[in-house]
């Protein structure tokens, strides 16, 4: 019994090349980047490598950059949900002006964004003196860093549950509250449920851009080792100081957190697909 060859079109030729393309695209640019700080992390050792991630600057830097990403993310939920309810469930005046200030942060570059807020709130910026008086330090301190890294990521969120909800519609809501539900039930037993799975996904993109954040940061924090230094300025200083190893192992540490993040967005994605072609079948 003879096989048949398969026969070689234009199509087939053109998706070979751009499945090469891009498995070559992919190793280059970012499976060989992984590889190298991962080896380099190691090159001395896992025992320097250990005293790399442990030593005070380091454990400062690591958690400063959790503690920012705790706070971030909870209030950009609060922010995100809010702005995509008002957007999607009601029509106003200004409705477009609010849309287009919450991509404002994808439009400015971080280190301008930075020098806003030293413009701001720095000790001679508009609101310095007022900080002053009030014995208030904001900037090239914690709330500084705060501030900048939330400026950063409060579209992640949003942008994320605005083409859903509109998607969905008010018919559910509009049913429940003509059951008797109150608008704070309604939230609970229908709207939320129905966006979960996209509110997670975006408090995951908005974490791993909390914690990476580098621009603004950098611009407002100060660079005081041991103090306002996050994971990716002190991997600066590390490697500036030629400590190169030390700056290779925080950044690895950094690496896995941002690999961890996207198994987890896989995740999330494949049941968030899963459960739309669920509701089509229903």
């Amino acid at each position: 019994m003879q096989v048949k060859a398969p026969v070689v079109t234009p199509a087939l030729v053109l998706r070979l090349a751009c499945v090469i393309v891009t498995l070559a695209f992919l190793t280059a640019f970012l499976l060989l980047p992984l590889l190298v700080v991962f080896s380099e992390a190691l090159r001395d050792g896992l025992t320097m490598y250990m005293t790399a991630i442990t030593e005070p600057d380091a454990r400062a830097a690591i958690a400063l950059t959790v503690f920012t990403a705790i706070i971030v993310v909870p209030l950009n939920i609060v922010f995100g949900v809010a702005a995509a309810w008002v957007l999607t469930k009601f029509e106003f005046r200004g409705k477009s002006l609010l849309l287009t200030l919450i991509d404002l942060p994808f439009a400015v570059p971080p280190v301008i964004a930075g020098l806003v807020f030293i413009l701001l709130l720095g000790n001679s910026g508009l609101l310095g003196p007022i900080l002053t008086y009030l014995d208030v330090r904001i900037i090239f301190s914690t709330p500084g860093i705060v501030i900048a890294t939330l400026f950063i990521t409060f579209p992640f969120i949003a942008r994320e549950l605005i083409p859903l909800m509109q998607e969905q519609g008010m018919e559910e809501e509009q049913a429940a509250l003509s059951l008797g539900a109150s608008g704070l039930q309604t939230f609970w037993h229908v709207t939320l449920p129905n966006i979960k799975w996209a509110l997670m996904y975006g408090a995951i993109l908005c974490n791993a851009r909390a914690m990476g954040e580098f621009g603004a940061v950098s611009v407002v924090s100060g660079h005081i080792r041991g103090k306002t230094n996050t994971m990716p300025l002190h991997v600066e200083i590390l490697y500036n100081e030629y400590n190169f190893s030390a700056a290779f192992a925080v950044a690895s540490l950094l690496a896995f957190l941002a690999l961890a993040t996207l198994i987890v967005k896989s995740l999330l994605e494949w049941h968030l697909r899963r459960s739309r072609e669920t509701a089509d079948q229903s």
